[in-house]
């Protein structure tokens, strides 16, 4: 397999003809935003927080999962891809009723961060009731707080990928979905004993460990 050449952001770069477009503006030195990808393992594409522009397209693409191609030019930072990304920062934070406002590791929420950067305040969209969980302290490693949850999978992902595990799953539809153990049982496996896995990919907070009493 061969490279290709790409422009991105007006930087010339030749890479892998297998390389996805997310890889090649790393390659250059460009940073674009994600959410729910986790480097190394195949992409999912699930947030589109990290779509980009690309010359003759008619939509904009992931690229997280969007291969490049010779002659490729992609803008990463235009007018209509910081609006995109505000509109899904915006709506992930619909779904997000974690108090990021009064929690003291607020900084530790890549969604509060993204929502900083792009200055995306309160959700203007409106819902019928808000995804409420309670929260599940049951088992002695892993402290689970779904309202906090935005389903981008990376537990999912890391616990099937990473840890070889496939403890995780989406479980539900619409609204309801959410990450369910099992048949939607409390997560007390012994293997999660040394772990851990999906607490360190948790974006949000919804994964944490146990306060010790």
């Amino acid at each position: 397999m061969g490279n290709v050449n790409v422009i991105i952001d007006g930087k010339k770069v030749k890479v892998k003809e297998s390389s996805t477009i997310l890889e090649a503006a790393e390659a250059c030195g460009v940073t674009i935003p994600t959410f729910c990808h986790i480097k190394g393992l195949l992409p999912t594409g699930v947030c589109r927080v990290c779509v980009v522009e690309v010359q003759g397209s008619r939509t904009l693409v992931g690229s997280c999962h969007t291969p490049v191609s010779e002659g490729m030019v992609v803008s990463t930072h235009t007018p209509r891809v910081v609006a995109a990304r505000k509109v899904i920062v915006e709506l992930m934070l619909t779904g997000h009723t974690g108090d990021c406002v009064n929690d003291p590791n607020a900084e530790n929420c890549k969604l509060h961060n993204l929502a900083s950067d792009y200055q995306v305040g309160a959700p203007r969209f409106s819902v019928r009731a808000p995804r409420f969980f309670p929260v599940e302290d049951s088992n002695p490693y892993v402290r689970r707080d779904l309202s906090k949850c935005v389903l981008c999978r990376k537990c999912v992902k890391a616990c099937r990928e990473v840890a070889r595990k496939d403890l995780l799953s989406i479980g539900y539809r619409g609204f309801r979905s959410k990450v369910v153990s099992g048949y939607d049982e409390p997560l007390t496996a012994e293997v999660c004993r040394d772990c851990l896995i999906c607490i360190e990919h948790c974006p949000t907070g919804a994964l944490s460990r146990p306060v010790k009493v």
